[in-house]
């Protein structure tokens, strides 16, 4: 799929990940820059905690505020695998908070064209962080990036529905009132099914997935029409139940977001973002 093709879509905006600790920081700032100038796409680039001084973080906001791009996502982010002396207790931004009251100060110096400067996102975890002791504390974490400055919050990937419904009322009932955007990652194959598990610790697949997976495990292309379905049916669910939004993760499988956007009949840029 081109990205003129995706363009036609609108979203409200295109996220752009980040490799671990700014392997690709260079690729990623072009890529970003180049999507704001060249296309009606509005880019949102990830920034990370790990491996990052306040210096690099500066450099790093500078030139996206001079590139006007308008939107961050603020993440802690992955330990590279070659990175063996890296010693978190030593890191100018131990937590994705850090960051996010980082990006603040940043705008409250009027350092962006924008008169409210960049808008700040994180991430939340409506099957609960790996890393985080128990659910009230991850909660607990989530809100004090919000009061940091979080202007809204993009969940991980999740396949079952009530689970983002249930994060979302928990979400309420702690005083957290900024958008929540549902994460959505679409099963394409087996193998991609695999990877989502490795890049995310701790992602539920419910018992049904699986059995409809199973069943259809030597036929890749009755794979990806199962996939296809099931994530199709949790974005029109999520909508009928009023989702802020949604945030699909592609990983170079565009084209199957937009046979999602074609058979949800979406007509304007609230659905897909």
């Amino acid at each position: 799929m081109r990205i003129t093709d995706f363009e036609e879509l609108q979203p409200s905006f295109v996220s752009v990940t980040y490799g671990a600790g700014g392997s690709t920081r260079q690729q990623t700032h072009d890529l970003v820059v180049r999507l704001h100038e060249k296309t009606k796409l509005d880019p949102v680039p990830h920034l990370t905690c790990v491996c990052h001084s306040h210096n690099d973080i500066q450099l790093l906001l500078g030139r996206y505020a001079e590139a006007n791009i308008s939107n961050i996502l603020a993440l802690h982010g992955d330990v590279p695998r070659d990175a063996t002396n890296y010693d978190p207790s030593k890191a100018d931004f131990k937590y994705a908070i850090d960051l996010v009251k980082s990006i603040r100060k940043f705008n409250d110096k009027n350092a962006h064209p924008h008169p409210q400067g960049f808008g700040i996102g994180v991430a939340g975890f409506p099957e609960g962080h790996p890393a985080t002791p128990h659910r009230f504390k991850e909660l607990e974490f989530l809100k004090a990036k919000v009061d940091a400055g979080a202007d809204y919050v993009c969940t991980q990937m999740f396949f079952d529905n009530n689970d983002f419904y249930d994060w979302r009322e928990r979400c309420d009932l702690i005083g957290i009132n900024v958008p929540l955007l549902a994460g959505i990652m679409p099963i394409t194959s087996i193998s991609n099914m695999n990877r989502m598990a490795e890049l995310a610790a701790g992602t539920r697949f419910p018992a049904r997935l699986l059995k409809g997976i199973q069943r259809r495990q030597d036929d890749a292309d009755a794979v990806r029409q199962f996939g296809l379905l099931w994530a199709t049916q949790q974005c029109s669910d999520l909508l009928d139940n009023k989702v802020n939004g949604i945030h699909f993760y592609t990983l170079n499988q565009s084209d199957v977001t937009k046979q999602i956007y074609q058979t949800l009949g979406a007509k304007d840029s609230s659905v897909l973002r």
